[in-house]
């Protein structure tokens, strides 16, 4: 199964020297090798407009789990730059 990119929102935000920034954040969906056989594992990724992204693939097999992240990074206004330490506290 080839990984796939699932779009939860895009948001406008104003970062500290006031210029407005774009964010699309996503889940994404791969594989997850258990044992003798694969599921379906969930991630999610945070892209700039025309910026930096960051992506942390395989973070769980739940889907409500991982909406409930993308939700918090969304509603949160997490950055690629914060993704991971924000993450890091959610696990």
């Amino acid at each position: 199964m080839e990984g796939r990119e699932i779009l939860v929102d895009t948001r406008r935000l104003t970062d500290a020297q006031g210029r407005v920034r774009e964010y699309s954040y996503f889940v994404l969906v791969g594989e997850m090798d258990v044992g003798n056989f694969s599921c379906e594992a969930y991630g999610v990724m945070i892209r700039e407009t025309g910026g930096e992204s960051a992506a942390l693939p395989g973070l769980t097999v739940s889907a409500a789990r991982i909406d409930e992240l993308a939700g918090l990074l969304v509603r949160g206004g997490v950055t690629p730059v914060t993704l991971r330490d924000v993450v890091d506290d959610w696990l």
